[in-house]
Formats: structure tokens, C-alpha cells, sequence
């Protein structure tokens, strides 16, 4: 199988068992980002399968630019290992198995990010956020995923079940939309992108 058809295996696959991966629209949205801002490093939070990881490894420009991406699970951490080997993507691409909201407060300010992408555990997305901001350089540009929370976010939802979550995902918009040190806009495709830029720290 040659690059493309691994990759599409890696989305069938991923469907099939039903691992939360990034959907096409949004995808190809911040491919064109990328394409724009040509990042040299790229953080992410939540690697699950390394699906997202290896399409924004196509995007990366510059000596030794890389995607560092952060994974808890055991068993996500080990597939996408696997699959970003048969992509022969190892020098693009390092997955941290951890826990991200302990692990980014051990990264050093100085490790500055152009783009750092948060689709992980949506109860943490405001440790990430402040995290994102800390280590994204002036002019670097932060993504959140599931913004929108399959509607819940912008709804009246208040059940027990996704309460949580969804309080801090609508307290991410209030951030977002308040904070000085970012310039935000919520883009309602697939399941919601939150788009920052960083202005000031």
C-alpha cells in the first residue's frame, strides 16, 4: 500500500471502532491554515490513533519542524506509535504517553509552539487553554475541537451526564472571547473549531 491508502485505512479503521477523530471539514481547514503559517513545530493534546498528527505532519516547513503530541490512553498511545511507523513518519512526529494537563505545565516556556491543536478530555480544555497560550509564540495560533459539543455547548443542556464538560467548554468560549493575550472566532463546522491567535502574553 503506498502513503494515501495507509492513511485512509487509519480513518477507516478509526471510524469503524469508533475513536474520536477529526472530521474531514475541519481537517481541511486547518491544512489550509498550516498551509498559510507554515509551522515549523506543532503541539497537539489528544493523539488517540495519530490521525490528526500525520496529516498536520504534511503541513510542517523548516529544519527539524515536528508535531510533539501527547497522549493518556495505553492503548491509543501504542496504535498510533504503529501507525505513524508505517507512515515512516518517526522523525516528524513524537507521541508523549502522558497525562497532558501534568505534562504541558513540565514543558518550558522557552519551547514555543506556531500552533498548538486541543481535542482531548473536554472537562480540561481550560488547563489546555491557559497551557496553549503560555507556550504558543505571539503570532502562533491555538485550535480547539468539538467546540460545539455535538450541540450541547450553545444549548440549554444541562443534564448530568455531559454537565461538566460542557460548563467548561462554554466557559472556554467566555475565555476565548474575553482574554486579552487572544484574538478568537468560533467556526461552526463539523463539531466546532475554536480558532485563537495569540496577541500578547
Amino acid at each position: 500500500m503506498n502513503k494515501d491508502e495507509i492513511l485512509e485505512n487509519i480513518k477507516k479503521e478509526a471510524l469503524e471502532n469508533h475513536v474520536p477523530i477529526i472530521e474531514d471539514e475541519p481537517l481541511k481547514l486547518i491544512e489550509t491554515i498550516m498551509k498559510i503559517k507554515k509551522p515549523n513545530k506543532v503541539l497537539e493534546i489528544g493523539t488517540a490513533v495519530g490521525y490528526s498528527a500525520i496529516n498536520f505532519s504534511k503541513y510542517l516547513y523548516g529544519e527539524n519542524a515536528k508535531v510533539k503530541t501527547i497522549e493518556i490512553k495505553e492503548e491509543m498511545y501504542n496504535k498510533a506509535i504503529e501507525n505513524i511507523s508505517n507512515m515512516e513518519l518517526q522523525n516528524k512526529i513524537e507521541v508523549i504517553h502522558a497525562d497532558a494537563g501534568e505534562h504541558l505545565k513540565n514543558i518550558p516556556t522557552e519551547e514555543q509552539y506556531d500552533m498548538v491543536f486541543i481535542d482531548a478530555a473536554k472537562g480540561q480544555y481550560l488547563v489546555y487553554l491557559e497551557e496553549a497560550i503560555r507556550l504558543t509564540k505571539i503570532g502562533g495560533i491555538i485550535i480547539a475541537d468539538n467546540m460545539l459539543y455535538r450541540g450541547r455547548t450553545l444549548s440549554d443542556y444541562n443534564e448530568h451526564k455531559h454537565r461538566t464538560a460542557t460548563n467548561r467548554l462554554r466557559e472556554y468560549l467566555h475565555i476565548m472571547n474575553e482574554d486579552e493575550r487572544i484574538d478568537s472566532t468560533l467556526i461552526k463546522i463539523g463539531d466546532g473549531l475554536a480558532i485563537s491567535i495569540v496577541v500578547k502574553k
